[in-house]
């Protein structure tokens, strides 16, 4: 079977609810015995006036019989000076059970005048309590509203600052980004132009350095030629090589270089004792 639900008890609700059944209970006591000592009252009245009468009776029966002067007149006043007696005395006791009860009525009505009266200052007290009590509430609601308002502006103002302090941060990384990125541009740009000219620089050495060659297998082609053909004819057979000195481009005459190939005819010239000719090789144009 499922766990019953447990509700929480309150034990001073509880009270209090008994408490004012009780004071209820004692309301409606108060008011059933104030009617019934005034019902006594009214009762014991009733008999007192009984008694009243039965003396005044008795009252009579003796002031008639005093008036007899028969022999047995006197046994009927002794007679009825004993039921006067008699009568007095059951008036005298109705008389006082009725002050009794009027006395008790009396303390009884003012008992509960007093306890009304209690009654009425203990609610004044306790709705004052609860007047209090709900004007404290109040003013702890009114407080706590105007807590939770503080809080609520407080929170969005730090929102606020949060939002404008990232705002303000993105900002920053943005222009760092930025400031970065045209850092690394002007690096870039600057090795590029240095390698550029690194490169340019390069060039012209190597141009330079094409030219200074080129320059020197002309001279140095332009001296071979120079000298005495009879000197040059068993070097003649080695002239096709200086095709290839010229590697400049600029050279152009050295291709004139494959003339000295006629030096070989001198050969039999020489062996029959004729001198041989003179070979006429053209000068590089510098």
């Amino acid at each position: 079977m499922a766990a019953r639900k447990q509700t929480a008890v309150n034990p001073v609700a509880g009270l209090e609810q008994q408490l004012a059944a009780l004071k209820a209970q004692l309301a409606k006591a108060r008011a059933a015995q104030a009617a019934d000592a005034q019902k006594a009252i009214a009762g014991l009245v009733k008999e007192a006036a009984k008694a009243g009468a039965a003396l005044k009776a008795a009252q009579s029966k003796l002031a008639a019989a005093a008036k007899k002067k028969t022999p047995a007149a006197a046994k009927q006043v002794a007679a009825a000076k004993a039921d006067v007696a008699a009568a007095k005395t059951a008036a005298d006791a109705a008389k006082a059970a009725v002050a009794s009860a009027k006395k008790d009525v009396a303390s009884i009505k003012a008992a509960n005048r007093l306890a009304a009266a209690h009654d009425k200052a203990v609610a004044r007290a306790e709705a004052a309590v609860a007047k209090r009590s709900k004007a404290a509430a109040k003013k702890a609601a009114a407080k706590s509203k105007v807590a939770a308002k503080k809080a609520a502006v407080k929170a969005k103002l730090a929102a606020k600052k949060a939002a404008v302090k990232a705002k303000l941060a993105a900002k920053k990384q943005a222009l760092k980004t930025k400031v970065a990125a045209k850092k690394a541009a002007a690096k870039k740009k600057a090795a590029d132009k240095k390698a550029s000219l690194r490169a340019k620089v390069a060039a012209k050495k190597a141009a330079l350095k094409a030219k200074a060659a080129a320059k020197k297998t002309a001279a140095a082609a332009k001296k071979a030629a120079a000298k005495p053909a009879a000197k040059k004819a068993p070097a003649a057979k080695k002239a096709p090589a200086a095709k290839k000195a010229p590697a400049a481009k600029k050279a152009p005459a050295a291709k004139k270089a494959p003339a000295a190939k006629k030096a070989p005819a001198a050969k039999p010239a020489a062996k029959r004792g004729r001198k041989p000719k003179a070979v006429v090789v053209a000068t590089p144009a510098a």
